[in-house]
C-alpha cells in the first residue's frame, strides 16, 4: 500500500484505538501524525447506544481532546440518511438507546413514544430496555405503512460473559412480525461508509478503513470502494483473513505499527 496516496481515514474505535477502557500502543502517537499530516479523518463505530459526548469523555479518560465532528455512530449516519430520504420534522419511532434516540432529536425529527400516530420510519438500533410493548409499537407502525431502517445488524454483542443479542437480533424480531427488512446503515453496508466521505469531502480512492474486524470494516470498507487495513489488537488476524478469505490491503499487529510506517 502506498500511505501517499491515502488522503483520509475512516476509523474504528474499539479494538483499534483501546480494548475495554485500556489505550492500545500507539494511541496518542497516532493522532500525533494524524494532526501533524492535516488528515481528515472520521471514528466510525457501529455502537448505536452512546452518544457522541460519551465517547468525547472516553478519549479525554486518555489524554486527547476530540471534536465531536470527528465521531460517527451508526445512530448519526442513521440519522444523516434519514434527513435525505424524509421531509424535515417528521415523526419516527425509535426501537433504541440514548443514542439513537438524542440523534433522530438532533436531525430534526419528532420521536414518537408509541404506535398511536403514524409515523414516517421506524428506526432500531441495540436496546438494552427491550419490551414487548416497543416491540409492538413498532411493528404496527410498519404495518400501516412506516419506513424500516437499522442502525447496524450485528446480530451479538460481546461481552465478558460472551455473546449478547445484538441490534441485528432485535431488527430480525421486527421483520419476522412484519415481513419488512431494514434498510441497515453502520458497517458492512455502505452508507455509513458514504455519509462519512461526505462528511470528510474526500473520495472512496483516496481514503482507507482502519479496523479489527474482517466481516464489518474490511468488507464494510471494501464494499465502499475504500484501501482496507486490518489490525491485530481486536477480533482478527493474519490467520482468519486465510479462514475467512477477506483480505485487507495491508494487515498491521496496531495503530503503533502504522505510526512507525508513516514517519
Amino acid at each position: 500500500m502506498n500511505f501517499d496516496d491515502i488522503k483520509a481515514l475512516i476509523i474504528d474505535m474499539d479494538g483499534v484505538l483501546w480494548r475495554g477502557d485500556l489505550p492500545l500502543p500507539g494511541l496518542h502517537e497516532f493522532f500525533e501524525v494524524l494532526t501533524r499530516r492535516a488528515m481528515p479523518f472520521m471514528l466510525a463505530t457501529n455502537n448505536a447506544s452512546k452518544t457522541v459526548a460519551q465517547y468525547q469523555q472516553k478519549f479525554a479518560k486518555f489524554g486527547i481532546e476530540m471534536p465531536g465532528k470527528h465521531v460517527m455512530t451508526s445512530s448519526l449516519a442513521a440519522a444523516a440518511y434519514l434527513q435525505d430520504e424524509l421531509e424535515p420534522g417528521s415523526r419516527v419511532y425509535v426501537v433504541g438507546e440514548d443514542g439513537l434516540r438524542q440523534a433522530m432529536l438532533e436531525a430534526g425529527f419528532e420521536v414518537a413514544e408509541d404506535d398511536s400516530r403514524p409515523v414516517a420510519a421506524v428506526v432500531g438500533g441495540i436496546d438494552f430496555t427491550l419490551t414487548y410493548q416497543k416491540l409492538k409499537h413498532a411493528t404496527m407502525l410498519i404495518h400501516r405503512g412506516a419506513r424500516f431502517v437499522g442502525s447496524n445488524g450485528d446480530l451479538t454483542l460481546p461481552s465478558e460473559e460472551g455473546f449478547y443479542p445484538g441490534a441485528g437480533s432485535i431488527l430480525a424480531a421486527i421483520t419476522a412480525a412484519t415481513g419488512v427488512h431494514p434498510t441497515i446503515v453502520g458497517k458492512p453496508e455502505p452508507l455509513m461508509f458514504q455519509i462519512a466521505l461526505r462528511q470528510m469531502g474526500t473520495q472512496p480512492t483516496e481514503t482507507a478503513m482502519i479496523g479489527d474486524r474482517l466481516e464489518t470494516d474490511v468488507l464494510g470498507g471494501q464494499r465502499a470502494g475504500l484501501k482496507t487495513i486490518l489490525v491485530e489488537t481486536g477480533v482478527d488476524n493474519e490467520q482468519t483473513v486465510a479462514q475467512k478469505g477477506i483480505r485487507p490491503d495491508l494487515v498491521v499487529r496496531g495503530i503503533d505499527q502504522l505510526v512507525e510506517m508513516w514517519l
